[in-house]
């Protein structure tokens, strides 16, 4: 199989390609595309007809999906799944700094205790999205003893969830957020995914509950979370993704005492590359195997 990297080359991705039994190659011979180094405004300058599979960077589609660029006979692969562990690290981060009150304590300029301080340890946990990243999370919870609610689209029971509810039951989604201690989003972004928690679904969550989200920033209508903070309806937000993204200098949301906010670092750069090499050699191995590639993106489902 003939497979070009690009529009950026990437030694990391090349490599992979070879390692799996790949052939590097021109772009005008190849048959496959590594995509890397651009976005989906440049795909048409390398998109052409013997193309058969690309493989996109990210987990997420939808600058892809706004573009229109997924369309015609080749089989699209995100990196859905590539950087779970990593990202489900930097929730868990989160959901204890949200817990043991950290971002107080970082904030403060004399020794004085913060209060809410609570434990993660036998607390309930809501997973919104049980994927790759939301069972990542689920795995390094474990050993506090959690008891993890998991909402996904096919209502399927998630294995080591204590309960599955499908995402479109909207009176199980309401129980599992009053009931949940920190609440975690970790569900792709699509059209019906939007604004998925709004000022309804903040009111709905406990005083004493954080809402975690390492997904997208859309997921959140982020005035409704001002909202929801500045009057104390939940005890705090932890946020890897906002809307806007970047958060502008002097929104809301950074002076807020009850938020925790990280630039989109749950997956830096130099850990980026790494786990999509991972993705590329598995994913070149299966092809010439014949075997069902990962991350084949779902049109219909939007990721």
């Amino acid at each position: 199989m003939k497979i070009h990297v690009g529009p950026v080359g990437a030694p990391e991705l090349e490599e992979a390609v070879v390692a799996a039994g790949g052939e590097l190659s021109s772009l005008r011979e190849a048959s496959a595309l590594v995509w890397y180094g651009a976005g989906p405004e440049r795909f048409g300058e390398f998109h052409h007809s013997g193309i058969e599979w690309v493989q996109l960077p990210a987990a997420g589609i939808e600058p892809w999906l706004e573009a229109g660029a997924l369309g015609g006979d080749a089989v699209f692969t995100s990196a859905a799944g590539a950087y779970a562990e990593t990202v489900a690290e930097h929730a868990l981060a989160l959901v204890l700094a949200g817990a043991r009150q950290l971002h107080t304590d970082a904030r403060a300029s004399s020794w004085q205790r913060p209060e809410g301080i609570r434990t993660v340890f036998g607390a309930t946990v809501g997973i919104i999205g049980a994927g790759g990243i939301g069972r990542s999370l689920m795995r390094l919870l474990e050993p506090f003893g959690v008891r993890v609610l998991a909402v996904n689209r096919s209502g399927r029971q998630v294995p080591g969830a204590q309960r599955t509810i499908r995402a479109d039951d909207a009176e199980g989604v309401g129980e599992l957020l009053g009931s949940c201690d920190h609440v975690v989003i970790a569900a792709p972004a699509t059209a019906s995914t939007d604004k998925l928690i709004g000022a309804a679904e903040l009111e709905r969550m406990q005083s004493h509950a954080w809402l975690v989200n390492i997904a997208r920033g859309s997921l959140v209508d982020t005035d409704a979370l001002i909202t929801a903070l500045a009057e104390g309806w939940i005890a705090g937000a932890a946020l890897d993704v906002t809307d806007p993204e970047p958060l502008p200098d002097g929104h809301p949301l950074f002076g807020e005492p009850r938020a925790l906010i990280s630039p989109h670092s749950a997956n830096p750069q130099h850990l980026l590359l790494p786990a999509l090499a991972r993705r590329v050699r598995t994913n070149v191995a299966r092809c010439l195997a014949g075997e069902p590639l990962e991350g084949v993106v779902d049109l219909s489902a939007g990721y």
